[in-house]
């Protein structure tokens, strides 16, 4: 079958009422999901697009090819299962952003339609050793500048392009008499950050129906919040209320687009005639904040930010929601089995498929997520396990976090250094520290940031050769 693969950016599960919540109005995606198996406990790797991204394709940690942040360049010689996809005889395309760093950016895909919206150069790499600066791009005035646009905005545009060259190049590929199956990921910017959005879908809101972030009054304190609030300029201010809810009505409407544009997809796939042919995958990257727990934007470690839609539809299967823990990495060897393709023996695979749970199949209670983060706004290696209802949270050299998310969702009561859980909370430190040396991890992150800080300085020296993609 011909697979096709929508993607977002910042995405929090927390907005879509597919997902049980209220937020943002999805028809379009509603209707999917009754089609659809809807896994409801799907994570990223690491809450930040380049880590995030390059380990989707790869089936790998974060940390094993050394993709820290968002200066950090995937390496060419590594396989992506879009490799295997084209040696199998699949098409591959890709249309809008994938934040590819470094000279390779195609890994695999044969075409690639548009530009990347963000740079291709290791420009975003963090340094460590200027310990925590407010973030330029991502920071609480951004907040301030949230709201209604009359006619268009710069990641509209972008991504009107993207979704437009996309549709042309499935329309091409079905009346050219090619016969190759198509793998086409059309990889959209909404609804990240700024939060800005046309009138016409801010519109389709209203203050009462936004409403204001949960922010509970005892979040167990912990250094790794504060870095983070540091980071995005919440210890200088605090965003009035007007802000938010401006902020949270046109992420909403960012959702909306993104939601016409999937409408859009099924009625081409079914004027085409690829409707009962075609796999469909929809996700994001990483969630967003979004003013709960009085945080903001993307890199923390609570559910808004690492939790991630998950939704596949397959022609005749019959639509359920999964409970079973998954994420991003897990997607290499479910696309394919999907596509009916072995993974070779040797192949180095962190994920693993959950294709059996579209037949309906238990994964096994033994499944768990690793998510990792050694970027901007942490002064050391964060990781965490999912295992069961369970959240274990170590960061290096500070306390670690541990929370019952079925009893406790809002991740407020931090059981680690309770009597009765101490048993657990070692078994499942364990879990994490198992092929992952927080102070191997910790040299190796600075030993990145500060070479790639010596090649971005040398590139911008003297005649400048961007990596950036070419259309």
């Amino acid at each position: 079958m011909n697979i096709l693969m929508l993607m977002t950016d910042q995405l929090t599960v927390n907005a879509l009422s597919f997902y049980g919540y209220t937020g943002a109005k999805t028809p379009n995606l509603d209707a999917l999901a009754r089609r659809s198996i809807v896994f409801d406990n799907c994570y990223c790797n690491s809450p930040l697009c380049v880590p995030s991204r390059s380990s989707m394709c790869t089936g790998l940690l974060p940390f094993r090819n050394n993709l820290f942040d968002n200066g950090a360049e995937l390496p060419a010689s590594v396989p992506t299962f879009i490799h295997h996809l084209r040696l199998n005889g699949y098409r591959t395309a890709l249309s809008g952003k994938m934040h590819f760093i470094g000279p390779d950016q195609l890994h695999g895909f044969e075409e690639r339609l548009t530009p990347d919206i963000f740079p291709a150069s290791m420009g975003w790499t963090p340094d460590w050793s200027r310990g925590l600066i407010v973030n330029p791009g991502s920071n609480v005035g951004k907040l301030e500048k949230s709201g209604s646009r009359p006619n268009t905005t710069d990641y509209m545009k972008y991504d009107d392009n993207a979704h437009s060259k996309a549709v042309r190049w499935l329309r091409e590929h079905r009346i050219s008499g090619d016969s190759r199956k198509f793998f086409l990921c059309m990889s959209y910017t909404h609804p990240h950050q700024p939060f800005e959005i046309t009138e016409e879908y801010w519109n389709r809101y209203s203050e009462d129906e936004v409403g204001l972030p949960a922010v509970p009054p005892d979040d167990p304190e912990h250094p790794f919040n504060e870095w983070m609030n540091t980071h995005h300029g919440l210890k200088e201010r605090t965003p009035g209320a007007g802000h938010i809810l401006s902020s949270r009505r046109a992420y909403y409407g960012m959702i909306s687009y993104v939601d016409d544009k999937i409408g859009e997809w099924m009625s081409e796939l079914k004027e085409l005639g690829l409707s009962d042919d075609t796999f469909i995958i929809f996700t994001s990257d990483h969630g967003e904040m979004l003013g709960e727990h009085g945080m903001w934007f993307k890199r923390t470690f609570y559910d808004p930010s690492t939790r991630v839609p998950m939704l596949i539809h397959r022609p005749g299967t019959r639509a359920r929601h999964a409970k079973d823990i998954v994420s991003l990495i897990d997607l290499f060897p479910t696309i394919l089995d999907l596509a009916k393709i072995a993974v070779p023996k040797d192949t180095r695979l962190d994920g693993s498929s959950f294709a059996p749970a579209l037949d309906g199949k238990k994964l096994g209670k033994d499944r768990k997520v690793l998510c990792e983060y050694c970027a901007d706004g942490s002064l050391a290696p964060l990781r965490f396990v999912r295992k069961g209802k369970y959240k274990f949270v170590h960061v290096y050299g500070q306390p670690s976090l541990l929370f019952d998310l079925e009893a406790d969702p809002l991740e407020k009561k931090n059981l680690h250094g309770v009597r009765k859980f101490a048993k657990l909370a070692d078994e499942l430190e364990k879990e994490v520290l198992e092929d992952w040396n927080p102070e191997i991890v910790h040299s190796e992150v600075l030993r990145s940031q500060q070479e790639r800080g010596i090649i971005n300085k040398a590139l911008q020296t003297g005649r400048n050769f961007s990596w950036d993609w070419k259309c």
